[in-house]
């Protein structure tokens, strides 16, 4: 009789905890950069400085787009939304951290932390697709300008993003519908200063064999395709150059390229230092700080790139500060 009521409460308790899993109750511990309190106030001031400035700057580079009609082109629609992509990247991980820090509080909830796996995977991966389609755009531009105009519409940029926009959606929403079937302790500690999808995976509970196949074949898929995407506008359009017999022509065309080239190094670059460095190393620290080059760092520089040595930004932001200055 005792140990059937043993059972009877062991199964109540099971399902209760099942639950508890399942309903956003949970709260997870998000370990951070640094446990030692004296470093405290240096990330925070630090982070919100790298925020403000994304923020500020990608904000500047899409009103800039949105309100100079010289810009109206396929290469700077493309930037405006890689620029607002950068905004939302970075809105969905350092807030949270801040807010964290100022509270003295490493807790995150349950939907919390399936809501930041879900727009972070969905921003990084938007990050990616857009940075292969302005490698395309400068392909079209350097290898068929006279037909530049009639291939690169605003009907195809507009598709070429919205495809981008449901692939992520759906890429994303798939990975939380399989998260949603592992199971976690409550306090569970994620040493990351954000919910980060592979992270997530090593700490449930459950088997993970089928996220794990699934966030792999993905991660190869959207790596393997718009990298091959990326190296083949390149190659062409080297080729192109060097066909050229006028080196001023050839400076002119390539300069239009610097910009991206510097951005796609930084954000592949960043992102292959991350895996590398998790890989060798074992270390969740190390893997934690080199993430921090392209969660936050990368989206903060992007816009001084594509500004410091642009005329046609650098025109545009000035009349915008000129008209903004002198509004009434």
């Amino acid at each position: 009789m005792a140990y059937s009521v043993f059972l009877s409460f062991h199964r109540k308790y099971t399902c209760y905890m099942e639950a508890d899993n399942h309903t956003g109750t949970s709260q997870f511990l998000l370990l951070g950069l640094s446990g030692d309190p004296v470093l405290q106030p240096l990330c925070f001031g630090l982070f919100l400085s790298m925020y403000l400035a994304s923020v500020l700057g990608n904000l500047l580079i899409i009103l800039a787009v949105s309100s100079d009609s010289h810009l109206h082109t396929p290469m700077y629609f493309f930037l405006s939304n890689l620029s607002f992509v950068d905004i939302c990247l970075t809105s969905t991980t350092v807030p949270k951290m801040l807010v964290n820090i100022q509270a003295k509080n490493q807790g995150i909830s349950y939907v919390e932390c399936l809501t930041q796996v879900y727009f972070f995977n969905m921003f990084l991966g938007m990050d990616n697709f857009l940075l292969t389609v302005m490698a395309y755009d400068r392909f079209v531009a350097i290898c068929h300008p006279l037909n530049y105009t009639v291939i690169m519409n605003p009907q195809l940029c507009g598709l070429l993003v919205l495809i981008s926009w449901i692939i992520m959606f759906w890429v994303s929403l798939i990975h939380i519908l399989l998260m949603k079937q592992l199971t976690f302790s409550t306090g569970t500690e994620i040493p990351h200063f954000f919910c980060e999808l592979t992270e997530m995976l090593k700490v449930a509970n459950s088997d993970s064999l089928i996220n794990n196949i699934f966030l792999y074949v993905v991660t190869a898929l959207l790596g393997v395709f718009p990298v091959s995407g990326i190296l083949f506008s390149y190659f062409h359009i080297v080729s192109t150059l060097l066909r050229m017999s006028s080196s001023v022509s050839r400076y002119k065309a390539f300069s239009t390229c610097g910009s991206h080239l510097c951005v796609v190094s930084l954000f592949y670059g960043t992102g292959f230092a991350v895996h590398l460095s998790s890989a060798v190393t074992h270390s969740s620290k190390s893997s934690t700080i080199a993430s921090v080059m392209y969660t936050v760092v990368t989206p903060m520089l992007n816009p001084f790139i594509y500004s410091l040595r642009n005329k046609d930004v650098n025109g545009a932001l000035g009349r915008l500060l000129s008209r903004t200055a002198f509004s009434p």
